[in-house]
């Protein structure tokens, strides 16, 4: 006879159980028989306790000693979800099991890219290995973290980058409630937290969530957590914020990416200029989701030459997954304060610091092919965006003219194999010309 404890085979337990239940059959017959006298009988039951009480202590050091639960704890730590894009969840409450031992999760995305008409250009890149550790320090508290290496090497000469993603505390407040504090993403649209090669359609990830949305945008602070039964996620926090003195208008840095060219992801970050952030995502109706955020601040950070000066991106987001379908779609518009005084000390150089920035997408997939541990999902997406949709006015002859909008197509399909692995392919075209259109492989995987 043999017992299982969260998947690890007991023999030594069993034993103890087996002569347990014999020492209490055996206890019980003369007392039926009425042949035990009342001393005879409170022996016995002292006995039976405290062979009680030694089980129960074996138990609990089984417990203790037992080794890391591998992939499902990793599921727990990082909110990965095996069945793919389609049924991504919305919950980030730890686990209520304790697990005192360090659990590694990870992720990573090789990439070939080749750009229409032009097949010198064409590349292929390791752009991502993470690797994350947990840990649980009781049933109520657990540590996440993640480092993340790009373009496999990072050197003085090379392009790669080390850096953590995240690295935070998280305590239980209550059931339905967590805390947090460290270097962790804001809950901005639908990508940032849940960013995995599994979880999107498409090789890089959409232009929306990285151009006006940063991508893997991450700040330090303190935030709060919380789920209702009715299937509300909210959440609030006081974090870093954005640093306008990092703004490089010879570059075009800021026109990638305005917000992504000033965020500070907690490296020395100036501090004096705090920001807040309220998010609230609805999946009560079942294959529905339905959310927005805020994020504001101030970003002067009380630097030398630079006037008052504050961001705030909002943005709103829904997802529809019904049987085999996907459907989504993000509006996401983004402002800077203060910033004409700030751009009159810029006039003559390139780039200039945007007042308004905006991005959109619809996207639709369907589940096509649905075989044992095979998934073939093709997807087609549509995005409209703009880096710098306005300027504050500095003056006739001197104010920047607003740049054009950008519309992309693309198309492709994700092949899900297993329950962390995928192949994807997808061509991307730009509507207002040629230029960077492309066709992309790309081989992901989480776990």
């Amino acid at each position: 006879m043999s017992f299982r404890l969260r998947g690890f085979l007991i023999p030594p337990l069993a034993s103890r159980i087996a002569p347990l239940i014999s020492m209490l059959a055996l206890s019980t017959l003369p007392l039926v028989a009425g042949a035990a006298t009342p001393e005879e009988l409170e022996a016995r039951l002292q006995a039976l306790m405290q062979q009680v009480d030694e089980l129960k202590a074996e138990v609990a050091s089984l417990q203790q000693q037992r080794g890391s639960t591998g992939p499902q704890d990793a599921v727990a730590a990082t909110g990965f979800d095996s069945a793919g894009p389609a049924q991504q969840q919305i919950s980030a409450t730890p686990p209520t099991a304790v697990d005192q031992n360090p659990t590694l999760f990870g992720y990573g995305e090789i990439s070939y890219s080749n750009p229409r008409g032009d097949a010198a250009d064409a590349t292929a890149d390791l752009g991502r290995f993470v690797l994350g550790v947990g840990y649980r320090f009781d049933d109520k508290t657990r540590l996440l973290s993640e480092v993340e290496i790009e373009h496999a090497i990072a050197s003085a000469e090379d392009p790669g980058e080390v850096e953590v993603e995240q690295a935070y505390i998280e305590r239980e407040l209550a059931p339905s409630a967590v805390a947090r504090g460290g270097l962790f993403l804001i809950p901005s649209g639908m990508l940032n937290e849940v960013h995995e090669p599994t979880r999107y359609y498409g090789v890089f990830r959409n232009f929306v969530e990285t151009s006006i949305i940063p991508s893997t945008w991450r700040e330090g602070g303190v935030a709060v957590q919380g789920n209702t039964a009715g299937g509300l996620r909210w959440d609030i926090g006081l974090t870093t914020g954005f640093d306008l003195s990092k703004w490089d208008p010879t570059s075009a840095e800021g026109q990638e990416s305005p917000l992504g060219s000033i965020h500070q992801e907690l490296v020395l970050a100036k501090a004096e200029d705090l920001s807040g952030f309220a998010a609230l995502n609805y999946t009560g109706v079942p294959a529905l989701r339905l959310g927005g955020s805020i994020f504001t601040g101030g970003a002067s950070q009380g630097q030398p030459g630079l006037p008052s000066a504050d961001v705030t991106l909002w943005e709103g987001h829904a997802r529809w997954t019904p049987a085999a379908w996907d459907f989504a779609a993000l509006y996401a518009h983004g402002h800077i304060s203060g910033t004409q005084q700030i751009n009159l000390t810029l006039v003559g150089n390139p780039v200039l610091i945007p007042e308004d920035f905006f991005g959109w997408y619809v996207q639709a997939a369907y589940r096509a092919w649905d075989r044992a541990d095979w998934s073939l999902a093709p997807f087609l997406r549509y995005e409209r965006f703009n880096t710098a949709s306005g300027y504050a006015d500095i003056g006739a002859g001197l104010t920047p003219s607003p740049l054009p909008d950008q519309s992309v197509w693309t198309a492709g399909f994700n092949l899900i194999l297993g329950t962390g692995v995928v192949i994807k392919a997808d061509y991307v075209d730009f509507r207002a010309g040629g230029d960077g259109d492309r066709f992309d492989l790309g081989l992901g995987y989480a776990f």
